[in-house]
């Protein structure tokens, strides 16, 4: 069958998104990761479903698959994707709209300035709501892995993520202590790895190893999550400019129980047809 897409990136964060809103489109594992390889297919870091709302109340519904085939929570940069793609081609006309995942709801906020602001929801710290095989919250989590010890800090935002700060975020070994970090049996689901850089309290630089993707140009719930963990530790001031490869975020948190904020853009890089 030929599958129209559009590709589109948040940041460099980059996403084939599927159009399901008047059929629905099944897809198997090995199709994702054909439409995802970057010789073969389309490439990208997550192909993103649009579905119509399944709850009262809420607009869209949509699905975030990686690049391995595996189905996730929540995509910081793909649900301001699939808000622009929705608004650019009038599939909604207000100025906030519902989204759903998974993993809950996420409401977005169309900026007069071409960014996309989203409430992120309230960041999650307890262990079995993370989750994380341990009952007892901790500040910081040391895990032994074959390269030694380090401490990482454990926040959801959607998507699980552990936190390490760094001196360099330019000179960490993101590609390989984020694999040794991503499997720890601390994360019975896996989890994003982010080796964050405290340049002063509102400015960090940061750099995520996602699940089934691997070190991305952009993370936005990876940048939620960081901020998250930089506040709660103390380190961080309310509001923070993430720099990441692709770009930079704007992400805000008031603290605990209270929704944190992720403001940034969303591009189309062009459309087309795939075989599939």
């Amino acid at each position: 069958m030929k599958l129209p897409f559009t590709k589109m990136h948040g940041l460099g964060n980059d996403f084939v998104l599927l159009n399901a809103l008047q059929a629905p489109i099944e897809l198997s594992a090995d199709q994702i990761r054909f439409i995802a390889d970057r010789r073969l297919g389309i490439g990208c870091d997550q192909v993103l479903m649009v579905e119509a709302g399944r709850t009262p109340g809420v607009d869209i519904h949509y699905r975030i698959f990686n690049a391995d085939g595996n189905e996730v929570e929540q995509c910081g940069n793909g649900v301001r994707c699939v808000g622009d793609y929705l608004r650019k081609r009038a599939l909604v006309e207000a100025e906030m709209i519902k989204v759903e995942t998974v993993s809950g709801v996420v409401t977005l906020y169309f900026e007069k300035n071409e960014q996309i602001r989203v409430d992120m929801g309230v960041p999650v710290f307890e262990p079995e709501a993370i989750p994380l095989a341990t009952r007892q919250r901790q500040a910081q989590y040391s895990l032994v892995l074959a390269s030694g010890k380090v401490d990482v800090m454990a926040v959801a935002t959607g998507n699980p993520h552990a936190v390490l700060l760094v001196e360099d975020v330019r000179q960490a070994p993101v590609s390989s202590l984020g694999p040794e970090i991503q499997q720890h049996s601390l994360f019975p689901e896996g989890v994003n790895v982010g080796f964050m850089e405290i340049v002063d309290p509102a400015h960090i630089r940061l750099r995520v190893y996602e699940r089934g993707v691997g070190e991305t140009f952009a993370c936005g719930t990876g940048a939620c999550g960081a901020v998250a963990a930089g506040i709660n530790a103390g380190k961080l001031a309310s509001d923070v400019e993430v720099e990441l490869k692709g770009g930079n975020l704007g992400i805000s948190w008031a603290g605990k129980g209270q929704a944190i904020w992720m403001t940034g853009p969303a591009t189309t890089v062009y459309e087309g047809q795939i075989e599939i």
